[in-house]
């Protein structure tokens, strides 16, 4: 005879989903998650704030890890990180936004290949330093940088720093797709090393960067021609 399967406690993944789509405080909406999904299961409530008292005690650490960087870049923002590095590219004529970007590109994409995921990122170097220095570059040849190319110039730094990542990290043999593609084929029978594996990354990183490279081109043209047109 089947048992029947409580499917109440799932009402907790609603509770989640409706306190995002009404923009709540994430903090809030995780824990009246947690007692709904406590009380569906007929969980007693002080069971229910043992289970909160515990995943906080393994977790206290987490927010250091993440917040921790986000106070340096505050910090450094507040004494003028952007300013500076403004500054620094602006004294540089030969640096373009299209040649700038191509040189983070190269960086990114080849420290992701050796396992140096971490080096870039969009809150720790996207937004207080490659943009910053990206519009500082186009605004040096064109002052007056339409709003419309300002935010395209920022989405093709944060383009250029994930097609970086994605395709470099997939060259690192220690990489976790890279592991898990070996396990998926030793198990259905293909015998292949994970050095193999990366090594066919190899061929893919080499073509998207070219292919952004040139996008990162084109984007130095409209630059170069919206410039012409307003002078």
């Amino acid at each position: 005879m089947e048992t029947a399967v409580n499917l109440w406690p799932l009402v907790g993944v609603a509770v989640i989903a409706a306190g995002f789509l009404m923009r709540a405080n994430p903090m809030l909406v995780v824990i009246a998650a947690c007692a709904a999904t406590g009380l569906a299961a007929a969980m007693p409530p002080v069971a229910i704030l043992e289970s909160l008292g515990a995943a906080f005690i393994k977790t206290r650490n987490l927010p250091l890890i993440v917040l921790l960087p986000l106070a340096a870049i505050g910090l450094l923002e507040r004494f003028g990180l952007k300013e500076h590095a403004q500054a620094t590219v602006a004294k540089i004529r030969a640096a373009t936004t299209s040649r700038l970007l191509i040189v983070y590109l190269a960086v990114r994409e080849i420290s992701a290949a050796g396992g140096l995921t971490s080096l870039g990122g969009h809150p720790t170097m996207v937004r207080p330093l490659v943009a910053p220095m990206a519009e500082a570059a186009a605004e040096r040849d064109h002052p007056k940088l339409s709003d419309k190319l300002r935010y395209r110039i920022r989405a093709m730094v944060a383009a250029t720093d994930n097609v970086g990542l994605f395709y470099g990290e997939d060259v690192f043999v220690a990489f976790g797709a890279v592991v898990l593609m070996h396990t998926f084929m030793v198990a259905e029978g293909v015998q292949v090393e994970p050095l193999h594996i990366a090594l066919w990354g190899v061929p893919t990183a080499i073509c998207a960067f070219f292919i952004h490279a040139w996008r990162l081109h084109l984007l130095g043209a409209q630059i170069a021609r919206e410039a012409k047109e307003s002078a």
